[in-house]
Order: C-alpha cells, then structure tokens, then sequence
C-alpha cells in the first residue's frame, strides 16, 4: 500500500491511496475459506462446496469490505502520523469506470484543512467586566419580599388598598382560564385599581392586559400563558373574585432571620442586609462572567480572521448527513454553521497554546460541587462525602452528563485564563443597569 499527499493550496489536499493485491488477498481468501466450510448450498455437503462457487457468490462483496475496512484504517493513521489537522472528514473522490478486478486498486481523497492563524489575547479593544453591585434599593425591595412572603394573611371583606386578591381570568377568544391572585401593588392602571377597589368575592371585574401591570412579565403568569403571547396581548379578560387579603408583614426578628439562616447565623436587620447583598452579588457573578465569556468570544470571532475551505465544507455537509442535501441546501447550511466553526477552531488553539487540560479527579470534584449546589436546593446543606462521591460516579457513568460538565469546565478554565490575560476593564453597575445595559 502506498499513500501520497497531493497539495492544491493551504487549505485543501488530496490523498491518494494505491493499494495492491498483496494487501488484501489473504484476508479474502480467509474469510471465502471460513464461509466455504459453514456455506448451505442445495446439491453439495456443508463444508465441500467449491471454492469457485463461494468466490462467485461472496467474493466481490467480501473484497469490497476488506478494502474498505484496509482505507480507514490505514487513511486515519496517515492523517495522525503526518499530524493533518482536517475539517470534517476525507470526502472520497468520484471515479468513473472504477474497476474492482483491476490488480491495483487507487482511490483519492479530498481534505479540507485547519487554517493557520493567531489568537493574541491580550485584546487591543477593552473588554468589560461587569462588576454587579446589590444597591440599597434593591437589598431594602428584597427585605419587604421576605416581610411580606413570610408574613401573615388576614381575609377581607372587600377589596382595599395593597390587599391581595385571587381569582380566575377568562377570555374565551384566547381560551385563557386561569386562576391567579393580583397584588394590588404592583398594579399599573388606574382604571383597573379604581374597578377593583370594594370589590367582594364574587363580583367579576373585567380588566384589560394593556399595561396592566408595572412589570409586563406578571401578564404571563396571571394569564397562564408564554411571554412571547403575553407581549402581543391586547385583550379584556373578565376576574371573578374568590379571595381577598391583607397580608400583615413579618416581624424583623431573632426567631425570623434563625427561619431564613439557621440559628445565630444573622442577629440583626444590619447583618440580614448583609447577607441579602453578599449573596445577591455572589449570584451577579455568575451572570457577569457569562456575559464577559460571550463577550470575548464574539470578540475573538470578529478580529480572529482567517480563511476556510468553504467549498470543500459545503460538499462535506452536502454528503455526509443523514439525508443527502442539494448543493443550495448545503450551502445554506454551511452559512448558519460557520460562526460555530470558526469559535471552535478558535477556542481549540486556545486550549492547544495554553496546555489547559481536563483530568478526571478535578471533574469528578467539579461535578460534586455542582451536586451540593442541587442538594442545597432541597435543603441537603451537609452532605456526607461518601454520598457525593457516589452519586458522583452514578452521574460520571453518563456520557452525556460526562460531555456537558466538561464543556462547563472548559468553559471555567477558559474564562479563568482570559481574566488573567485579556484587556479587560472593570465597570460597576447596579443590577438594574445592567440589565438596561445589556438586554436594553
């Protein structure tokens, strides 16, 4: 057997394989013998059918899987041994007039290569990080949910300022039925107030959706539909009135902060405000790094340039899917694929250049703590180690999970390196800003 690379240019090649009878003959003539002694063929014993006639019958099939098999296996230890790196797979060139009985058989490959490029990360544009801050006003918003959700409900006869009050939505057009309580206070029409005040259980209200909250994300859930429908709703809803309420707010005290945090970990209305901005902003991390991590990638796509072998690409989607598509088709999804391809081929120079590497010990601990945070959830704040680390196992056991808590690794490590490395400026905001700011 003899492989040769051809070059066309610095993003595609093609490999021509020349195998000869030698490489394959014996394992032919094995496998013939093997269905020769197991063959049933009418007219001959099990065992004496002639070698003539199991050639006749298997022989072109069996050579073909043979050769077959040899171009795998000996393509994909060519492409290793000369350290190619290629995009997708190597697309078989069609051969007109290919003859099987020929004594050598040749057969080419198209490759499509990985670019050359650069990725410096000490970026010449800033990047920002956001440091998000819990301000007063929301730590102080945050204090009355807690009153108000852990306080007490007294019944009312009729409906009066700030009361909660509970129902059922209808609209038939929009086959909304759906029973919700409306907090008066978070009400934004003055009309749908002034209908609603001295109302008993009962009566039927009829309100319209248009702007009838402060917050148009509370439409959704008192309609009991998605908020994409909620955003485009315009409609008039008829509230039938089954309950209404006062809620009498919760005492700031030693036995309410020992309910949210355990005993003595908060004596105060100062410490509880504390721990409410300490772990509001623990949680803006998170948001802050995702958008930080976002950022840089679009970044590094944007000023990252470099050339793909897009037509080869194009043919490789074209052909190598589950149901063949037509050369538009594929060329169309090529476009939507590109942006993704290019991250990838970025981000796996990255993690080359950096030696950033995944062992097993430190995603086993990595998916432990992703378990804690999960059980902590339920109320499990002290797990024994023993049960981490079995359940652990069970989840390690998965592939999938195995793959999704390594790209989340990755993605730490990467983001990690790039606080370390790229040129990033740090920009405070409130939470309320920032969600101006970048979600507008």
């Amino acid at each position: 057997m003899n492989i040769t690379k051809e070059q066309i240019d610095d993003l595609n090649a093609v490999v021509k394989v020349a195998i000869t009878k030698e490489d394959y003959q014996d394992k032919v003539d094995n496998i013939l013998s093997d269905y020769r002694k197991s063959a049933n063929v009418p007219g001959f014993r099990k065992g004496h059918v002639p070698m003539g006639l199991i050639k006749k019958q298997y022989g072109k099939a069996v050579l073909v899987d043979e050769v077959n098999k040899l171009l795998q296996d000996n393509l994909n230890k060519y492409l290793t041994e000369e350290k190619l790196d290629v995009l997708g797979n190597p697309l078989p060139k069609q051969q007109d007039n290919f003859d099987w009985d020929n004594e050598e058989l040749a057969f080419e490959f198209e490759l499509g290569l990985a670019p050359d490029f650069e990725v410096p990360l000490k970026t010449k544009k800033p990047i920002t990080h956001y440091k998000i801050v819990a301000d007063d006003k929301m730590v102080n918003e945050q204090v009355e949910r807690i009153l108000k959700q852990h306080g007490k409900l007294i019944s009312k006869d009729a409906v009066e300022k700030d009361n909660e009050v509970s129902g059922t939505f209808k609209n038939e057009e929009e086959e909304i039925d759906n029973k919700a309580t409306l907090e008066l206070d978070k009400i934004k029409s003055k009309k749908a107030l002034d209908a609603l005040k001295g109302k008993k259980v009962g009566d039927v209200v009829t309100l319209k959706s248009k702007g009838l909250f402060k917050e148009d994300y509370l439409l959704s859930s008192v309609f009991g539909v998605s908020q994409e429908k909620a955003a485009d709703l315009d409609i008039e809803a008829t509230f039938t009135i089954e309950e209404i309420n006062e809620r009498e707010p919760a005492k700031l005290d030693q036995e309410l902060f020992d309910k949210l945090f355990g005993k003595d970990e908060v004596k105060s209305e100062k410490d509880l405000k504390q721990r409410i901005k300490d772990d509001s902003e623990k949680q803006f991390e998170q948001q802050s790094d995702q958008k930080l991590l976002n950022d840089i990638t679009e970044y590094f796509i944007e000023n990252t340039k470099f050339e793909l072998p897009s037509e080869f690409l194009t043919k490789w989607i074209q052909t190598t899917g589950e149901n063949p598509l037509t050369e538009e088709e594929a060329s169309e999804e090529y476009q939507k694929s590109e942006k993704g391809l290019r991250y990838q081929l970025i981000e796996g120079k990255v993690i080359k250049e950096n030696d950033i590497q995944l062992q097993f010990e430190e995603l086993k601990e990595f998916a432990k703590g992703f378990i804690k945070q999960q059980m902590a959830q339920f109320g499990q704040l002290n797990p024994q180690e023993e049960e981490l680390d079995n359940i652990a196992a069970r989840v390690l056991g998965n592939q999938d999970e195995v793959k999704r808590l390594s790209e989340q690794l990755m993605s730490q490590k990467l983001l990690t390196l790039y606080k370390e490395k790229v040129n990033l400026k740090t920009k405070e905001v409130t939470y309320e800003n920032f969600v101006k700011e970048v979600y507008g």
